[in-house]
């Protein structure tokens, strides 16, 4: 069995893999960013392009973007669905020229894209570092569920009931409340 790489040599990978993945996507004719919850694209294209020339087709699971009568610039399936409701693009002027810039909202809000269509190659979303994100960003059904976790956990420390505990013994209480001709005195609890 061969020994393990040391960190130095696990070190000089990663970089060697970065690098690697740097010089593809370089490769790519758009440059792509994204946050969990949505994953931006911007094509640069000559300054005498207009909207008028464009034809940019977005669905659910598709992207194509291209020059009328020209070859596409991106053409292919999603890696994951999107929420085209949500997905919106303008060709902005820079100070090279112009780009259009596509805004995709992503369905699933907690999975990283290895890439934009599954035809280009792809990074390693291990690698991603994320933001710090704060609760107040997170649609109301996972920050209920974040809250609760917390307050769980912070019980737990504290060696008090979970919410669920709780639960339980409210209900409990409120049996005996109802039934005060039964003994309860030998009822085990927890």
């Amino acid at each position: 069995m061969p020994d393990s790489p040391t960190p130095e040599q696990r070190e000089a990978a990663d970089k060697a893999q970065k690098e690697r993945e740097d010089a593809e996507q370089a490769t790519l004719p758009y440059k792509w960013t994204q946050t969990i919850q949505d994953l931006d694209i911007t094509v640069p294209v000559a300054a005498t392009i207009k909207g008028r020339d464009l034809e940019v087709k977005i669905t659910r699971t598709t992207i194509l973007v291209k020059i009328k009568g020209q070859e596409p610039i991106i053409d292919g399936t999603f890696p994951y669905a999107i929420l085209p409701s949500e997905t919106t693009w303008t060709l902005e002027t820079t100070p090279s020229g112009k780009e259009i810039a596509i805004h995709l909202d992503k369905s699933n809000k907690i999975t990283w894209w290895p890439h934009v269509i599954t035809s280009a190659p792809k990074i390693d979303v291990t690698k991603i570092q994320p933001e710090n994100s704060k609760l107040s960003d997170l649609d109301g059904e996972t920050r209920g569920m974040v809250e609760k976790m917390m307050y769980d956990q912070r019980q737990k420390e504290m060696g008090k009931p979970t919410s669920e505990e709780e639960k339980k013994l409210d209900l409990l209480k409120k049996f005996q409340a109802q039934h005060p001709e039964m003994d309860f005195s030998k009822a085990k609890m927890g």
